[in-house]
């Protein structure tokens, strides 16, 4: 089997991970080892962050949706209901949007979603 030599290989995988390591405390920012332990956390928060920050902001939207929606006598399940069953095709991102900067807009479609939902009619 032939002789591997890994000069280069090994100095750039190290610089790469002391590099994302720069501004980490003490000896995680300065010896490979703590530097890759560090990094390798990191990475994972990162990746678990990403995920979570999409949950956050749909939260955040269903929120705004949902205190737009009192102020039209509807609670949110009912807004979003009637919504659906009127055929109305705007995401949650697309209707806080609209319930924070055109609340002329939103009141039409809290409208809408009442005429659409017969439960809300009666009551």
């Amino acid at each position: 089997m032939p002789r591997v030599k890994r000069g280069t290989k090994r100095r750039a995988k190290r610089k790469k991970i002391l590099e994302r390591a720069s501004g980490y405390y003490l000896t995680k920012s300065k010896l490979y080892r703590s530097a890759k332990e560090s990094v390798e956390r990191a990475l994972k928060f990162a990746y678990t962050g990403r995920k979570q920050k999409k949950r956050q902001y749909r939260s955040i939207w269903i929120v705004r949706i949902g205190a737009a929606a009192k102020l039209n006598g509807l609670s949110y399940s009912r807004f979003i209901s009637g919504l659906k069953k009127a055929g109305v095709e705007l995401d949650r991102k697309m209707l806080s949007e609209i319930a924070i900067h055109d609340p002329a807009a939103f009141t039409i479609l809290a409208e809408q979603a009442k005429a659409a939902s017969p439960s809300t009619a009666a009551a």
